[in-house]
Formats: C-alpha cells, sequence, structure tokens
C-alpha cells in the first residue's frame, strides 16, 4: 500500500489573495490567483521523490456562503494542479469539501447543511485514504490550521503543521497566535516548520 501526503491548499500550497480595494484577504477563487508559496514546490519534489502519493484535502465554503460559485473553485483547483504538473509534480486526486453549516447571503443552499466531509471532521481524508488504497499509519495529513491537524487525528493520519509565525496576513482567515504554534490546538502535530520544505524534511527525517 502506498504512502501518501494529503495537503491542504490555501496557506499550505498556495498564498492567500488581497483585495486592492478593501485591503481584505481572502482564499483564491480563480486560476489567476494561483501562487505557490515559498518552498511549497521544492518540498512536494522531496515527498514525490521518497514515493510518498500527493493528494489535496480544502474546504472551500465560499460557494455556500455566496461567495464565489462551484465552478470557480474547480476551475482554481485545476489550475493548481496544471501548475505543479508543469514543475513535475502529480497530485493523485482533490477532495473538496463546499458545505457551511451557515451558508451565506446568495450562496446555493443544497450545499448549506453539517457533513461528515468538513474539516476538521475526518471525512475528506478517509475518502482520500480508500480511493488512492493509502497505508493510513504511513501517511500524512499537511496544513496550516488546528482543523487540518485535528482531521489528521481524527483520520488516523500523522500530522505536520506549516506555521510561519510571521505571515500576519493570516489572521483574519485564522486565530491571531503569538509563538510558535496555535494555542488552539487540541492535538499536537508531528512535525511543524514555517514552509513546506522545512515540513518534508522533517517527515522524511521521521521515516
Amino acid at each position: 500500500m502506498p504512502k501518501g501526503i494529503l495537503l491542504d491548499r490555501d496557506g499550505t500550497l498556495i498564498d492567500v489573495v488581497r483585495d486592492e480595494e478593501t485591503g481584505a484577504f481572502h482564499t483564491a477563487f480563480h486560476p489567476s490567483h494561483v501562487r505557490m508559496l515559498s518552498g511549497a514546490i521544492e518540498g512536494l519534489r522531496l515527498l514525490q521523490a521518497e514515493g510518498y502519493l500527493l493528494a489535496i484535502a480544502t474546504n472551500q465554503p465560499g460557494p455556500a456562503k455566496g461567495q464565489f460559485s462551484a465552478d470557480a473553485v474547480l476551475r482554481t483547483n485545476r489550475a493548481l494542479v496544471d501548475t505543479l504538473a508543469q514543475a513535475g509534480i502529480s497530485i493523485a486526486q482533490v477532495a473538496v469539501c463546499m458545505h457551511h453549516p451557515q451558508g451565506g447571503d446568495g450562496g446555493d443552499p443544497s450545499l448549506v447543511r453539517e457533513c461528515s466531509c468538513r474539516k476538521p471532521r475526518p471525512g475528506l481524508l478517509d475518502s482520500l485514504v480508500s480511493e488512492l488504497g493509502l497505508d493510513r499509519e504511513g501517511s500524512w495529513m499537511v496544513g496550516d490550521s488546528a482543523a487540518d491537524v485535528a482531521a489528521g487525528h481524527a483520520a488516523g493520519l500523522r500530522s505536520a503543521l506549516v506555521f510561519a509565525s510571521t505571515r500576519c496576513e493570516l489572521c483574519p482567515l485564522r486565530p491571531r497566535i503569538p509563538g510558535s504554534l496555535p494555542d488552539s490546538l487540541s492535538h499536537l502535530p508531528e512535525v511543524h516548520g514555517p514552509d513546506l520544505v522545512t515540513i518534508a524534511r522533517g517527515i522524511l527525517a521521521r521515516v
């Protein structure tokens, strides 16, 4: 059974986007927004070279909240996969949760509900492990939030946290946390670091 690295998208692989008119930061919702974070390509190459299957597991509640369409999510994900392919990196599968428990004005009502796939619940990860035939104990969830770490724990995976305490522009998207690790973590990650290449080296050091 292959080992896998299940990756969050925003803040882990690609950068958040700043709205020039309002100054607000938000997640990518257009192919032109895809900007790889420093160290992401190098980190993925290290993991792929060691035989890990790479997959993406991302919460994207924007369609349920009326912020952008489901098609915008899918087009942005395709652009990311294509960008990585051009760098020689293969993504085996992308799993997306577009649900949100409250939704928002103009959102798709079919997506407004409690679900088992939205991280920190393990549904997205469980589906990837099953569909890709992964060795659960040898696989990892890598993300930039407490929800990612908790989802990994719930799915029986090891977890790694991308956490650069200097990235203050991420504060609107996650709790503002001084120091090296979020206070909101209910489960500590086995590896943590400021970028994906540091994470990859930490994972490979534990093999």
